[in-house]
Parts: structure tokens; C-alpha cells; sequence
């Protein structure tokens, strides 16, 4: 039977714009306007009265489809509302027994509210079919395409959990689901898991600017976001193979992209509108190809051409730039250069990230030379990753000084990440081989030692790391230092005591 009503449910996160259901939303309005749509964010609702908003809603609509958007999943992920990071580092290398005891309490509170939450999510799910025994249960986001198989175990009967992009899915869902589109796992009413795999990739030219003006009618919260960041997407998919990553299958390895009309539509929108100031690009890699780097362009060309005024940033890539797509990101308002980076290329390929440190220093002084002013350098670096050695270090604390004399020390900000092992990546195949993990490991296990080596910081060079990071966490002043600049000074003061010939090497992990 076809849907007349669906009520999208964003599950509880940190406050951040949820784009990717409102993108369904409006693609279901414009394909079957005379559904009826509402998007609650558990986000913005504070826990105790989560319950109460769900069941209200459900009251005063009664949907046929009730359709849940899950975000973040795994309790090793590092997020703004929590400090794991420091956690894990202090727990394994603090020299204070007192810091490791409280950062081991720290730890297994974060655990024990990632686990809650997951049977918080659950119960959400578990009271839509209570109240709507015969509406479909939909779960989409993240964290349900990196683990649909678990998710859909959990879920209710009738449920279809769907992976990767939302569009065409949610489009056969309100049909009927006699045509079922995209990929998903499917639990029927009798409790059988079927699987689907998707046929082809979703058409991102039939991808229409957001009708913001309908989506603010069907999401009352919208207002809400409107002095953060909002997220746009250009396109979808990455042709990359870097061996921690999942956006190739998340998104499919073929780089779609939207019509840059459209897009900057989309932007305009927002803000003059809306008046928004900060737009952040959500694509895997704003700009990565050279085919994705013309893409770059003419949507940059557009927003010149209408004197749009704001700012944004979004992840790059920066070995297809060009003297003239430099001057036109900085023209359009980018307010930072977001980039993974490693200063030696043989981390480079290590990890698989299909560039060349040359060109990418070269694009870094296209900026410099093309009207770049005091925009922030914002360099992700995936240290202590498979392969990484004393002598890649210190490659890389050298190319994080030439950027502090290109563009001055305080406008560079090393941040500092180890790589979260993610299932069905290259890095955990080699790993598991390896002996690192466990053949038939559970990766959403809540076993804290199991976690840990998730977050990927292997001896010899683990303790180094962290403790650097810990020296120069307990000495920081965060008015006048940044914690990654300051645990790179440590970091490099801390190598130049060990004589290369005795420096400890780990064992490679690259796979020959």
C-alpha cells in the first residue's frame, strides 16, 4: 500500500545540521508532493523528554512509514561531546596513577552511554511499532550503512534498514516496497534478514536545489541550526582506495556530481534567505580529480557571478589545483584548507591516499601566492597509522614547518588522530592477518581492550606519541597554543634524542 504520511526521526547526536534526511525529505516531496512529511530531532530534545516527543508525534500523525536516521555508532569514535581520545592516551601513558584511575572511569562511562544509547535507539524504534503495529519501519544514516546486518537483527519486524544513499530506497518504500530500490537489508514480519544490493548508483542530476521554504514547514527545529554550520553536498562518491576508509562503499567508488546551478541555488537560498554565514561542503572530497576540480570551478564560478557573500570549507584534495581555482576558493569565502596529511610519501602510500606529497606541497603555495590572507591551515594527520617509522615522523615535522614559514605558525593546525579500524576496510583485512585483531573480532564489541585497539596506536612509537600529546596537554595555555602544534614541538624535541641507527622501527604492516 502506498504511504500517505511519513514521520522522519533523527536520533539523538550532538548538535549537528542533519542534512542527509532532510535531502530525502525533499526528494520525496518533489516526487510525491502529496505525502504528508514531519522531522523530529531527538538531538535538540533533552533525554528525558525524548519518549514523550516521539509518542506525540506519532499521536498527532499516525504514519505509515516512520523513518529513523542513526549517525554514529561505534563507542572508540571521538566526537565533540566527549573526550576519548585524552581517555585512551591517559589511561595507557599517563606516569600518574591517579590521571590513568580517572581516565579509566572517564573510558567505561563513555562506554556504558554508547551502549545505552544503541538500546535507546532500539527502544525508539520498538515504541514506533508499538503505536503504528502496521506502519514500516525505515533506519538510514551512517552508522546503519557502515553495520546494516547488526542494525537489522535488532530492529523490529517489518523494517527495512537501508545502506548507503537514501533517495531511490525511500521512493520504492513509500510505493509500496513492491519495487524495492538501492540497497538494504529487509526483516519481514516473520523476523527473516533478506539483502538486497544496490543495482546502480542514485542519478545526482535529478537532485533539485532543497526547497528550504517546505522543509522548514515539516521541521519545526530548522531554526535552530540556522547560526551553525549547513552542510551541502556537491556530489557523492570517491574514487580513492585509502585503506581506513569507507567512503568508497558508503558512497560508491564513481564521483557523481550535482548540477552546479542547483547547488549554488541551494546556497543562495540559505543565505539570503536564511542568513546563514557558514557552509560546509559535505562530499567525501570537495575537490579531488581533475574532472571534480572543473566541477569545483564552475560551481565557484557561479557563486562569483552572483556575489554571493559566505564562508566555507569542506575536505580537498589538492593535487589537480590550479593558480585559478585557488584564487576562486579564497574569492567565494574559504575559510580554511582542510586536508588529510602526512609529510612523507611513504605514509603516502602506506596508507594508500593515491596523491603525491610534491604536488600537494606545490598547491599549499598556490594559496599562498594567489590571495591567500589568514585562512586556517587544517592539517588531519593520521599518525603512528601501518607503516608509519621515527624516520616518517620527523618527515612529516618537517613538512609541518614549512608550512608554519609559508603561512605563519598560528594560522597551521596539526590535529591529531590515530585511524579507527572500520570493518570491511584494507586496514582491517591486513590487520586480522597481521594477528593485530582476531579473526571474527566483533567490531561494535563493548570489551574496552577491544576498543582501544581500534583506535589504531600500535608500540613502539604508541608511547611516544601519547606521551607527547600528554606533555603538551598538561602544559597547554589554549589562549595563546594549540594542543596538535604544541604535541608536534614535544614530538620533535622527544626524536631528536634518539640517534636514527637506534631509533626502534616498527614492523610494517603493508601488505607486499
Amino acid at each position: 500500500m502506498d504511504a500517505k504520511s511519513v514521520l522522519y526521526v533523527r536520533l539523538p547526536c550532538w548538535k549537528i545540521f542533519p542534512g542527509g534526511v532532510i535531502y530525502v525529505a525533499d526528494y520525496i516531496h518533489k516526487r510525491r508532493p502529496a505525502i504528508k512529511q514531519h522531522l523530529l530531532d531527538l538531538a535538540l530534545i533533552e533525554p528525558s523528554g525524548r519518549n514523550q516527543a516521539l509518542a506525540q508525534a506519532i499521536r498527532s500523525m499516525k504514519p505509515d512509514v516512520v523513518a529513523f536516521s542513526w549517525r554514529n555508532m561505534q563507542s572508540f569514535g571521538p566526537h565533540p561531546e566527549d573526550d576519548a581520545l585524552d581517555l585512551v592516551m591517559e589511561f595507557d601513558h599517563s606516569p600518574r596513577p591517579w590521571r590513568r584511575l580517572k581516565a579509566m572511569i572517564g573510558g567505561l562511562s563513555i562506554i556504558a552511554d554508547y551502549y545505552n544509547q544503541r538500546l535507546r535507539n532500539f527502544g525508539f524504534m520498538k515504541l514506533a511499532r508499538k503505536m503504528c503495529p502496521d506502519a514500516r519501519i525505515v533506519v538510514g544514516g551512517t552508522a546503519v550503512t557502515i553495520f546494516g546486518k547488526y542494525v537489522a537483527a535488532k530492529c523490529p519486524a517489518d523494517s527495512v534498514v537501508v545502506i548507503g544513499e537514501g533517495e531511490a530506497a525511500m521512493l520504492s518504500i513509500v510505493d509500496g516496497f513492491t519495487n524495492p530500490a538501492g540497497e538494504y537489508y529487509y526483516k519481514d514480519k516473520s523476523g527473516r534478514v533478506v539483502h538486497q544490493q544496490r543495482a546502480e548508483m542514485f542519478d545526482l542530476k535529478t537532485l533539485t536545489a532543497i526547497d528550504f521554504p517546505y522543509i522548514e514547514s515539516i521541521f519545526p527545529a530548522f531554526g535552530e541550526y540556522l547560526n551553525d554550520t549547513i552542510g551541502v553536498h556537491t556530489k557523492r562518491g570517491c574514487p580513492f582506495q585509502c585503506n581506513f576508509c569507507l567512503y568508497n562503499k558508503i558512497e560508491g567508488p564513481k564521483q557523481r556530481d550535482r548540477d552546479p546551478v542547483e547547488i549554488v541555488n541551494e546556497i543562495e537560498t540559505l543565505t539570503r534567505r536564511y542568513g546563514v554565514k557558514h557552509i560546509w561542503f559535505t562530499d567525501a572530497q570537495f575537490c579531488s580529480t581533475p574532472k571534480s576540480t572543473r566541477h569545483v570551478e564552475a560551481v565557484l564560478d557561479e557563486m562569483l557571478a552572483r556575489g554571493i557573500t559566505v564562508t566555507w570549507s569542506g575536505y580537498v584534495r589538492l593535487n589537480h589545483l590550479t593558480p585559478s581555482v585557488a584564487r576562486k576558493m579564497l574569492a567565494t569565502g574559504m575559510c580554511s584548507i582542510d586536508l588529510s596529511f602526512t609529510g612523507s610519501q611513504e605514509m603516502i602510500n602506506s596508507l594508500t591516499l593515491g596523491y603525491k606529497l610534491d604536488q600537494q606541497m606545490t598547491a599549499f603555495q598556490m594559496f599562498k601566492e594567489n590571495g591567500y590572507t589568514d585562512q586556517q591551515v587544517k592539517l588531519y594527520l593520521p599518525l603512528n597509522g601501518p607503516g608509519e617509522t621515527i624516520d616518517t615522523l620527523r618527515a612529516t615535522i618537517d613538512k609541518i614547518k614549512e608550512l608554519y614559514a609559508m603561512f605563519g605558525r598560528d594560522h597551521v593546525l596539526p590535529f591529531i588522530f590515530f585511524i579507527g579500524v572500520q570493518p570491511d576496510t584494507p586496514v582491517e583485512k591486513l590487520l586480522i592477518r597481521q594477528g593485530y585483531l582476531k579473526a571474527g573480532y566483533d567490531p561494535l564489541s563493548i570489551n574496552p581492550f577491544t576498543i582501544k585497539k581500534l583506535l589504531y596506536n600500535p608500540e613502539p612509537l604508541g608511547s611516544l606519541i601519547a606521551r607527547a600529546y600528554l606533555e603538551a596537554l598538561e602544559g597547554l595555555d589554549p589562549n595563546s597554543e594549540y594542543i596538535g602544534r604544541a604535541t608536534m614541538d614535544v614530538l620533535e624535541r622527544e626524536l631528536a634524542k634518539l640517534p636514527r641507527k637506534e631509533a626502534p622501527e616498527p614492523a610494517s604492516l603493508v601488505a607486499e
